[in-house]
């Protein structure tokens, strides 16, 4: 439907309560967990025990205008699932048994408290260190929870090797322009599309690296470029597969993962070359666009053409629509991160966008900050550190983005090698004493070299989990978990990016705690000085953030006045009004003042200050003797409409029903050279261990490339080890390294692997082949001794050690 700016009164009352029979309807905001990023507004149907029973889109906001994607519409599923998490239990067996007694909250802050006390005592407050996953507001809980509460100065993406999710972007968006930026489809307005007088329906939009209608990624809703391509916006995807938004695109570059910056260096070679700059932005807000020119002259057409894998006539053409439609805007995903060379490929794309002009224009790559200027990400708290405690951020003395502040967290990799070692990347002591993981499923999904993972959490005194079902990673790894509310029993507010909007709480699950309110009990024990003492409930501190932030309204007249949303005053050109300096000159949050395609700060760091390409770690082209045995690219975390990472795999839910296992995708010829049938579960190996998925033939795939899904456990099989919910089996993580990152700290092979496949068949299907019982049983591939007990593995006492495959050249695990 078209957004009408008057509420429909007769069935959508402007109001947070109403009646409709025998529910109550409240209207509020969706925002995981479980997962999403989006923040759509909702309305939630509870009935008169405040069992939440329906859900539906609000028509009337101007945000998502009613649309909703399964996941919102199936919540009441997993909010009501048996298999929720009820209570807070401490282990008790040994790690992995699947032993827990229940215990009260009082005595779960006890022990957590106890544990902070002697910890900080013993190797100080920066022996804890916290870890977040993805959605929900938990960034700006555990990261004042970390600073104020357990006083640490590490906090991260819970080891997702290079922190590959946005932050090799923004870090980079920050360093280029000082801002991040998004594609311009009038979100941050409240008059939408054709009634906003000053927006532009962009005649280009590319999509590069995301499937956006399926994913709904970094807080952008896909339906958004929908409504655009119905008001004329034609489409360039770059994507290894035809997704659906490809095949509605004018051109569609089936790129060799990995090989984006490449492709990037390429466009703008031509668009350069043919002299279809934007002369006017280069000129007077630019820097360095004389050295691009030469750097990109590098990578003529052809050269790019061979290494990508695309036909050269297609990225000419490409280039020139990009360059001449105007406004054209880019929308970039997850796939820019996943690459050794994350940051440099996140430059080329903005130096694209850059010699075009689309900077903050209308319909174009917009800057944007968030919501109200609130800081409720990772800074919130860091006040309360003492003197010299950021410097001592795992990652810093190694990576100057991160001792620069240009993402305020830890880099990933550097926390799992001090669990392994109790060593910084100095090789100073530094002891890890305790995790604090929230909102995060490691070994299932966030953490590359699942198996590494899963050794170096036996070297972690003690690791407390805050999440909603029990997980593979709680099973293996948590001495303490605690049950928290999902989206429908929150309050709080969601400031990630325009508009600012409210949830409301309106239903409870036995003892389940929101996530602030946790924080806040904590506060009041470990750390009351940094708390007012009318802090006590998560609207309390909500209010106060927004009293500290100087808003102007509290949550209640957010709720109340405002329906829930409020957009503030959003406009374009900035640099030229100097909205983006702090001393109101105009230009940009640069040393230079400038757009920078020519980054200063990493020519003073002894980094190339340009954009360029790297060929992956592990390629056809740079590692041939390996392609010989792995001749396939990998390409890793394919999205799908059922599931947020590894979230919804509960079984007797809709999501299951639809999607009851995992699936990668294969060309038919290249499961016919490989004797694979569709729908055969089928071996996944490379030189790192192995993983099986069901093969689903897709011929828009090259014939060189295969692509797998992420995020897989079941829930339905045994918890204990060494099944675990059989997490190791299916998970492509067991395929990717961690540590192998860019001199930027950012980026990993995540999405540019090689590999091999062939059948499962009876031979080699044997319990004790199971990657799960490999690494939970024995050492890992190298069928050692079991890692739990001196004795030989049940593998070896029973097959003399012989493989029925290739043990891989890795035997670190």
């Amino acid at each position: 439907m078209e957004y009408n700016n008057e509420y429909n009164l007769d069935l959508y009352p402007k109001k947070l309560h109403w009646k409709e029979g025998d529910l109550t309807a409240t209207r509020t905001t969706m925002w995981s967990g479980p997962g999403c990023h989006e923040g759509c507004q909702v309305i939630f149907y509870t009935d008169d025990d405040g069992k939440l029973v329906k859900v539906e889109g609000d028509p009337n906001s101007p945000f998502n205008q009613g649309r909703l994607c399964m996941r919102c519409l199936e919540l009441p599923e997993l909010v009501n699932h048996e298999e929720r998490l009820r209570y807070p239990m401490k282990r008790a067996g040994k790690r992995g048994e699947d032993k827990w007694e229940r215990v009260s909250w009082d005595e779960a802050y006890d022990i957590i408290e106890e544990k902070v006390r002697a910890f900080q005592e013993k190797d100080g407050p920066e022996s804890i260190i916290s870890m977040i996953g993805t959605g929900r507001n938990v960034s700006q809980v555990i990261a004042h929870n970390q600073y104020a509460n357990f006083g640490g100065p590490d906090l991260t993406l819970c080891f997702l090797s290079g922190d590959s999710c946005m932050l090799p972007r923004t870090a980079l968006c920050y360093v280029v322009m000082g801002n991040q930026w998004v594609a311009d489809m009038s979100q941050f307005r409240p008059d939408r599309y054709e009634n906003d007088p000053e927006w532009q329906i962009p005649e280009c939009i590319v999509i590069w690296g995301t499937n956006p209608v399926v994913c709904n990624s970094d807080a952008f809703l896909g339906h958004w470029i929908v409504e655009a391509m119905k008001r004329g916006s034609e489409l360039v995807t770059i994507d290894p597969q035809l997704t659906w938004i490809a095949s509605k695109s004018k051109y569609w570059l089936r790129l060799r993962p990995g090989t984006d910056a490449a492709l990037a260096l390429g466009m703008m070679n031509v668009i350069i070359g043919e002299d279809l700059v934007d002369h006017d932005f280069i000129d007077k807000w630019t820097y360095g666009f004389e050295a691009l020119a030469e750097r990109v002259k590098d990578y003529p057409v052809e050269k790019v053409a061979e290494i990508c894998w695309v036909e050269p006539e297609l990225i000419v053409e490409a280039a020139r629509f990009y360059a001449k439609a105007h406004p054209s805007t880019i929308q970039w995903g997850l796939a820019v991160d996943m690459s050794k060379i994350g940051t440099p490929t996140a430059h080329a794309i903005a130096c694209l966008a850059g010699i075009t002009g689309n900077i903050d224009n209308p319909g174009g790559n917009i800057l944007i900050d968030q919501a109200c200027g609130l800081e409720f990400g990772y800074n919130s708290g860091i006040e309360y550190l003492k003197e010299g405690m950021v410097e001592k951020r795992l990652g810093n003395s190694k990576y100057n983005l991160k001792k620069y502040g240009f993402t305020a967290s830890s880099q990933s990799d550097a926390i799992l090698e001090a669990c392994e070692t109790g060593l910084d990347e100095k090789g100073d002591p530094r002891p890890v004493n305790m995790l604090w993981i929230q909102s995060s499923n490691p070994i299932t999904n966030m953490g590359q070299d699942a198996p590494r993972i899963y050794r170096a959490m036996e070297k972690v005194p003690f690791i407390c989990v805050v999440d909603l079902f029990k997980t593979p990673f709680i099973v293996a790894c948590a001495d303490l978990v605690l049950p928290c509310a999902m989206s429908n029993e929150r309050d709080c507010i969601r400031v990630w990016f325009d508009p600012v909007r409210s949830l409301t709480k309106c239903s409870s699950f036995y003892e389940a705690k929101e996530d602030e309110q946790i924080m806040i009990d904590l506060g009041h024990r470990l750390a009351p000085e940094s708390w007012p003492e009318w802090v006590k409930e998560p609207r309390d501190y909500m209010n106060w953030r927004l009293q500290v932030g100087n808003c102007g309204f509290t949550m209640e007249e957010l709720e109340n006045d405002h329906a829930g949303m409020i957009y503030n005053d959003f406009r374009y050109y900035k640099y030229e009004k100097g909205l983006l300096r702090p001393d109101g000159q105009p230009g940009f949050m640069t040393p230079t003042g400038r757009y920078e395609f020519y980054i200063s700060l990493f020519d003073s760091w002894g980094v190339d200050a340009l954009p360029f390409y790297e060929e992956p770690p592990t390629s056809p082209v740079s590692t041939p003797e390996l392609a010989e045995e792995y001749p396939l690219v990998l390409t890793t975390g394919k999205r799908s409409f059922e599931f947020f990472h590894s979230e919804w795999r509960q079984a007797n839910t809709t999501s299951r029903e639809l999607h009851p296992v995992p699936y990668f995708d294969i060309h038919p010829d290249t499961a016919a050279k490989y004797g694979v049938a569709e729908g055969q579960w089928t071996w996944i190996e490379n030189q790192m261990g192995k993983c099986r998925q069901v093969a689903r033939f897709n011929d828009t795939l090259d014939p060189r490339v295969i692509s797998t899904e992420h995020g897989w456990w079941f829930p339905e099989q045994e918890a204990a080890e060494p099944s675990l919910f059989g997490v190791f089996d299916c998970n492509p993580n067991n395929l990717i390294p961690m540590c192998e990152n860019g001199p930027s700290g950012y980026g990993a092979p995540i999405k540019c692997g090689m590999a091999k496949v062939y059948p499962c068949t009876p031979d080699n299907m044997r319990p004790e082949d199971q990657p799960t019982y490999q690494v939970t049983a024995t050492n890992g591939y190298t069928h050692g001794p079991s890692h739990k007990s001196d004795e030989p593995s049940f593998y070896d006492q029973n097959n003399k050690g012989e493989t029925s495959w290739h043990k891989p050249a890795n035997t670190a695990f």
